[in-house]
């Protein structure tokens, strides 16, 4: 119990949805994200975006609506109470943003529950316009992964939990490419959660020798949970052992 660390991704993961493409659906910016999508970063794209939002005279309110009626599964708030109550230190890694992330899970009355936030930082400027800028600033301190894109390798982040958490065991659950890399940084004795016929466990199939850890697949909210809490229960019956 005390000693798992359950990290989570965030789109299609907690959520069951991308908060990106989500905000510019809700928000009217389809057609600009179309037009803008491979000119450049997505992560520089989504700062774009936001910039022309506001420049449309959509405020932090719109954003913030938008963002709490985001589906998510009725199981997956459950499962993150139960893991925390029962000792875990749960935390989030994703390539999504600050402000997005904290604005859900504090609707969701979850965000007591996590130690660690590692995603891109955003904040509203003074006219009000939400910046959204890379975890790692690409241009000056590259992180070299080839696998990753630009503003983030999250197999660096994964190698520097590990480095803090020492012995403690790792369960991590995802969904897309961008959750590889950090999947190939467990242990044996960790255990890594992909989100079945999504690209991660696309991946992980392809490479199956690759991956150390223990492989426990989950295709929906239900199934997450269910998966989750015997690894933890699991885990603690045998420290008590």
């Amino acid at each position: 119990m005390a000693g798992t660390v359950v990290i989570f991704d965030f789109d299609k993961t907690i959520i069951d949805a991308d908060s990106d493409n989500w905000v510019v659906d809700e928000l009217g910016a389809t057609d600009l994200f179309n037009r803008l999508l491979h000119t450049m970063p997505w992560n520089t794209m989504m700062d774009t975006i936001m910039g022309e939002l506001h420049s449309r005279g959509r405020s932090s309110e719109d954003i913030r609506g938008v963002l709490r009626r985001i589906p998510i599964h009725s199981r997956v708030v459950p499962a993150i109470r139960r893991a925390h109550s029962l000792g875990c230190d749960l935390r989030i890694v994703s390539d999504a943003n600050s402000f997005f992330i904290e604005t859900i899970i504090q609707h969701l009355g979850i965000k007591d529950c996590f130690s660690e936030i590692n995603t891109n930082p955003s904040r509203f400027d003074e006219e009000g316009r939400l910046r959204i800028s890379p975890y790692v600033d690409f241009h000056t301190n590259p992180h070299g992964c080839p696998r990753c894109p630009p503003n983030m390798c999250k197999g660096s982040i994964i190698g520097r939990i590990q480095d803090q958490i020492g012995a403690k065991r790792i369960v991590y659950l995802g969904d897309g490419a961008g959750d590889f890399c950090p999947c190939l940084k467990l242990k044996e004795e960790d255990f890594m959660m992909p989100r079945k016929d999504f690209p991660v466990w696309d991946l992980i199939c392809e490479n199956r020798d690759a991956v150390r850890a223990q492989i426990h697949e989950w295709s929906d909210g239900d199934q997450l949970e269910k998966v989750l809490l015997k690894i933890i229960e699991d885990e603690a019956a045998e420290t008590r052992n």
